[in-house]
């Protein structure tokens, strides 16, 4: 499915805008990779003694499946909604970067503050990344519309997963569950590789990958973003660099 034209009339709707993003969800291979992955949290939920409503719940106002495996382990290992709802808001630090990275993306002069909330709600991995490819093709004041479509459609797709997973949970092994959830992870190392085009990119992404064993070494449970951040700082410095020189 290619998108119309940025001056086609097709984009004059913001209803007809919300239908592409919609439809944009069978374009992309992350698509097929949350629904796998939302099985897995499905059945992980079951295996915990969640209700289905409650995974269903979880999906549609925690919306990141580190996070939502985060808050059924801690609770179910007998942790109290004050210590899960920390270890959650940790996890969800990683998406700040990426919300303040895409909504400019979709801002107009006249875009109302309000007007963004459901975009940054919806802004998890698999937007941010989708967001990048996608949003260049639509005229930008169309974008809101279009990004609402597309999350929705995201959302739609890991509540029928979580309900699939949910009773098909008897029949996955422990290997299975674990298998599934870790191909979320893969596929974000791929898609970020892909949208990497600036020098800057290819050295956090490289460098992020070599520095995470050494981190992993120190047992603090903070490896992800200590190597993150000691990758990001140093691409920094060689983005900088170059353009000092240019």
């Amino acid at each position: 499915m290619a998108l119309p034209p940025l001056d086609s009339p097709q984009w004059q709707s913001p209803c007809r805008a919300f239908a592409w993003g919609l439809r944009s969800i069978t374009q992309t291979i992350l698509t097929i990779v949350l629904f796998v992955t939302y099985l897995g949290i499905g059945a992980l939920a079951h295996d915990t003694h969640f209700s289905l409503l409650w995974a269903l719940c979880s999906t549609l106002f925690v919306w990141a499946g580190p996070a939502q495996i985060i808050l059924i382990t801690t609770l179910g290992s007998g942790a109290t909604v004050i210590q899960s709802a920390i270890a959650v808001t940790v996890s969800a630090i990683r998406l700040f970067p990426m919300v303040v990275s895409v909504l400019p993306l979709m801002r107009t002069p006249k875009t109302k503050r309000r007007e963004l909330v459901f975009a940054a709600h919806l802004t998890a991995v698999t937007l941010w990344v989708e967001c990048h490819r996608f949003l260049p093709q639509v005229p930008r004041e169309r974008r809101i519309a279009f990004v609402h479509g597309l999350g929705c459609g995201l959302v739609s797709v890991c509540l029928t997963a979580n309900t699939v997973g949910y009773f098909l949970a008897a029949n996955l092994t422990q290997t299975l569950g674990a298998a599934i959830l870790l191909l979320t992870p893969l596929s974000f190392l791929f898609s970020t590789a892909r949208n990497s085009r600036e020098v800057a990119d290819v050295v956090a992404l490289a460098l992020g990958i070599l520095l995470y064993p050494l981190a992993a070494k120190m047992n603090s449970g903070l490896d992800i973003l200590v190597s993150g951040v000691v990758a990001g700082s140093i691409a920094y410095g060689v983005h900088w660099w170059r353009e000092v020189r240019a």
